[in-house]
Formats: structure tokens, C-alpha cells, sequence
């Protein structure tokens, strides 16, 4: 059975910085790219970041580009999101997601989801 936790959120005021974690189980993690998306009130779920199954190659999209680092450890079979000068609009539920093959920013890519951690940004 495949899980994907998340952790790491929380409440932080503009500006400041969460490190969202995400822990995988039930599959060969080091075949997986590996992505985070968020989703905020009222809105569609959108790609955050991704990354290959190697580390090598990753992937962000244009609003968190120079603040958001995505990395993973194959060895402990988890996933991270590093999240610096967060703004209020980076406030949502963020997930964790695993896809087979190469790396990806369409959600029909992925084939696991964790449950979410929400992240909001208070200005």
C-alpha cells in the first residue's frame, strides 16, 4: 500500500520561510519523479515544483521561481519543499505527489497522492 505524508506546515506571517517535508512508502521511491501541488480555496489544484527520480532535473513554476527549492533524499525515501519569502498568495493546502517515469507538471501524470498540509501566509 502506497503512502505519502506530508508535514511541515503551518502558520507563518510574509516573508518568512516553511520547509514542507514529504515521506514515501509502499513503492520504489528512486523510480518516482516526485512533484508538489497546491490548492487554495476555491480554486483548481496547480503545480508547485517537481523533480526527477535522480535529483538531477527539477521543475518550478513561475510564481515560486527564486524562492521554492525542491530536493529529495532517495536514501530516506522523502521529499522536500523549501519555501522562502512566502506571500499570502502562497497560501493553500499543498500536496505531495508521486509519478512513475519522468518528471511532470500535469496532475493526470502522477499516480499517488498524499493527504496535504496546509500552508497559510498571514500578511
Amino acid at each position: 500500500q502506497v503512502q505519502l505524508v506530508e508535514s511541515g506546515g503551518g502558520l507563518v506571517q510574509a516573508g518568512g520561510s516553511l520547509r514542507l517535508s514529504c515521506a514515501a512508502s509502499g513503492l520504489t521511491f528512486s523510480k518516482y519523479a516526485m512533484g508538489w501541488f497546491r490548492q487554495a480555496p476555491g480554486k483548481e489544484r496547480e503545480f508547485v515544483s517537481a523533480i526527477s527520480w535522480s535529483g538531477v532535473t527539477t521543475s518550478y513554476v513561475d510564481s515560486v521561481k527564486g524562492r521554492f527549492t525542491i530536493s529529495r533524499d532517495n536514501g530516506k525515501n522523502t521529499v522536500y519543499l523549501q519555501m522562502n519569502s512566502l506571500k499570502p498568495e502562497d497560501t493553500a493546502v499543498y500536496y505531495c505527489a508521486a509519478a512513475r517515469g519522468m518528471i511532470s507538471d500535469h496532475i493526470r501524470q502522477y499516480d499517488y497522492w498524499g493527504q496535504g498540509t496546509q500552508v497559510t501566509v498571514s500578511s
